[in-house]
């Protein structure tokens, strides 16, 4: 911007909160960008019209925004040329409306840089949509169709619909796809140039008494667990994988949408985490809203995660236990200096929401060693959990690995 007058209007797409306070609170922080304004895109109507009409250097715009943002500079002529993604993984899809939104105005974009922590959390089929944001389309092809033609087979679908629920690599066609992206995309793992006091991470193994694991195995054979008044059932897969997930938990919903309660296991194990924690501050990731409302008539000093207030609060450390979903706190909020524990009480099969939201804490200024607690009923569904979360790491890893930096060839450039 000022050294090689390439651009003059930057705009920066963020997770709200990120964009709330991230990106400001670092460009404060640095001598060589403290000087540079900011405009935020944020809030109402007026808020946003007035953040977009403000003199600045860089514009910050949440991702919800996009679509109102694209649409605010229909009639007039698009200002921005240069587009910094936050997070760019949040742009995957090719029918979410921030994405199409986007593409309309790239065009007129010189430069897109994209940030992520989890490029492929599915396989490499989420890849298109996010370097077609890049380029356009010239290193994997103008289309999302050519796209899975050239380097896909279908795998897993229902024929008489026309679906494709599986998208499987073609042999070699994972090398041929980080050759044709490895000179617009670098790896940079922050172990490799930081100074991190490490993270360690437990499965905590619960054990359900021979009643409980009875009414699980029941479910898991039968589709079926009655209870008084009302049932619970499983009519296809997906639903009975949900339903063994809240049951490893210790509630489920019934067929009326109540909640059932079957045990206090995992809470029973949480509290000899909270207890060992000695009063240090811990965060607790929940999966369903029956979890949240268990822990909280558990945990009376316990805080779910909803307000500004909270979050600063819990960055001084003056809250003891704080509760969250994944994907409420799961992309680049700084809360490393709130504490050092992370408990898992229920898992995620999102690859996505897993890295992002352990690295809210295991991330550059932590100073202490992240311990990440995973609460596994033995012999569920929570350990197929962990080994898919597993799997698909150890794939995402291969691409990371692949397009990892060179520092030493930009040495002296």
């Amino acid at each position: 911007m000022h050294d090689y007058f390439e651009v003059q209007r930057v705009l920066i797409i963020a997770p709200l909160r990120v964009a709330k306070y991230t990106w400001s609170d670092e460009i404060e922080k640095w001598d060589h960008t403290k000087y540079l304004r900011v405009s935020k895109i944020l809030g109402s109507k007026q808020d946003r019209i007035r953040g977009v009409g403000a003199q600045a250097d860089i514009y910050i715009v949440n991702r919800e925004n996009v679509v109102w943002l694209v649409d605010y500079f229909k009639s007039k002529e698009w200002p921005f040329d240069m587009v910094v993604i936050d997070e760019l993984s949040s742009f995957k899809s090719t029918q979410a409306k921030r994405f199409r939104a986007l593409r309309k105005v790239r065009p007129f974009i010189n430069r897109v840089v994209g940030l992520t922590g989890t490029p492929a959390p599915n396989g490499l089929i989420d890849l298109w949509p996010q370097l077609y944001l890049l380029d356009q389309g010239e290193r994997l092809g103008k289309t999302v169709t050519g796209f899975r033609e050239r380097y896909f087979v279908p795998g897993a679908g229902d024929p008489s619909k026309h679906v494709v629920y599986e998208w499987i690599p073609k042999k070699e066609a994972k090398d041929r796809i980080y050759e044709k992206i490895s000179d617009i995309c670098v790896s940079m793992v922050s172990a490799d140039h930081l100074i991190l006091p490490g993270r360690k991470n437990h499965t905590v193994e619960v054990d359900l008494t021979p009643a409980k694991r009875k009414k699980y195995e029941q479910l898991e054979k039968e589709l079926l667990l009655p209870f008084t008044d009302s049932d619970v059932v499983a009519d296809t897969a997906a639903v009975l994988s949900n339903k063994l997930l809240q049951l490893a938990n210790g509630a489920i919903y019934d067929e009326n949408g109540d909640v059932q309660h079957v045990h206090d296991e995992k809470l029973e194990v949480l509290d000899e985490i909270v207890e060992a924690s000695n009063g240090k501050p811990v965060l607790v990731f929940y999966a369903f809203k029956h979890d949240l409302a268990r822990l909280q008539e558990r945990y009376k000093d316990a805080v779910k995660l909803e307000t500004d207030e909270d979050f600063k609060k819990w960055n001084k450390g003056e809250i003891p236990i704080l509760l969250t979903h994944p994907a409420s706190a799961g992309h680049g909020l700084n809360m490393q200096d709130g504490g050092n524990t992370i408990v898992w009480f229920g898992l995620s099969w999102s690859l996505e929401l897993y890295q992002q939201a352990n690295a809210r804490l295991d991330r550059q200024g932590q100073k202490q060693r992240v311990d990440v607690h995973h609460l596994v009923v033995k012999d569920s569904v929570d350990e197929k959990v962990m080994k898919s979360l597993q799997n698909k790491s150890d794939s995402q890893d291969d691409l990371m690995e692949a397009v990892k930096a060179r520092i030493e060839k930009y040495k002296g450039a």
